[in-house]
């Protein structure tokens, strides 16, 4: 009896997780096909990206420059043992615009603006704002969840490359300015090292795509929660959690693929 009581908990759980999946995947499809109506109205792409990337620049800034500093420092540390110290600048940006810049930015914009996009649709949907652009004939995946979702697809990028840079510049105040590392070395060795399409395009690709996942992760989210301030709750730490792992996740995946070779 027992055993077949928890067999039935294990498909319940299968089946309720494979209609979820489903669901989700219907969303994200309808949402991409109702983006193209976006163009007669731009100015909600653009209202958006100012209050999820604007509002992200200076944690993204902040945090960029005190990673590269970190960067600089432990990198001089291992690459002085072997002799190799004016190889600091290649080091510092190869960690940055391959790994550390979109995944970092991925997990801060996650805890920053994804969360705030699961409480406005949540609480939209809680105030029955939604509900009543359906009764008005509007679509809400087409006013709501497009317009937010393609301002966090180009914001990311952005803030990823902001992040890379500004924390290049860190190391440069840590290695040249504190260290006494050669300048002259420094840029020479990142430049001759760093390739623009393997190393730089490869990771803006990894940080759109970061882009796409957290921004339907957490708009999604939100719009499925139910309209209650405890499950509003709950989703919006569903959607960290959620779009943390599926940051390590995507960033395995997309690693294997583009520097396999």
């Amino acid at each position: 009896m027992i055993g077949r009581r928890f067999l039935a908990d294990i498909g319940n759980t299968v089946r309720d997780y494979v209609e979820s999946l489903g669901y989700a995947t219907r969303t994200f499809f309808s949402m991409l096909g109702l983006s193209p109506g976006m163009l007669r109205r731009p100015h909600l792409v653009v209202e958006q990206l100012h209050f999820i990337g604007n509002y992200s620049l200076l944690i993204i800034t902040l945090s960029g420059l005190f990673v590269g500093m970190v960067l600089g420092l432990q990198g001089y540390y291992t690459l002085n043992k072997y002799g190799a110290s004016e190889s600091l600048g290649l080091l510092v940006a190869l960690g940055l615009t391959r790994e550390l810049g979109p995944v970092i930015t991925g997990l801060l914009f996650a805890g920053r603006a994804g969360t705030s996009l699961t409480a406005e649709i949540g609480l939209m949907k809680a105030g029955e704002q939604l509900s009543a652009m359906e009764m008005m004939a509007v679509n809400p995946i087409q006013r709501v969840l497009a317009p937010r979702f393609w301002a966090g697809v180009i914001a990311v990028p952005l803030l990823a490359s902001i992040f890379s840079a500004v924390g290049i510049f860190g190391g440069y105040l840590v290695g040249v300015k504190l260290i006494g590392v050669d300048a002259g070395a420094f840029w020479s060795q990142m430049q001759a090292g760093v390739d623009l399409w393997k190393d730089v395009f490869n990771g803006f690709v990894k940080s759109v795509v970061f882009g796409v996942a957290i921004t339907f992760i957490s708009l999604y989210q939100g719009y499925e929660a139910q309209p209650t301030p405890e499950d509003v709750a709950g989703a919006t730490t569903r959607s960290v959690v959620v779009s943390s792992l599926m940051i390590w996740w995507l960033d395995f995946m997309l690693t294997a693929l583009m520097f396999s070779k």
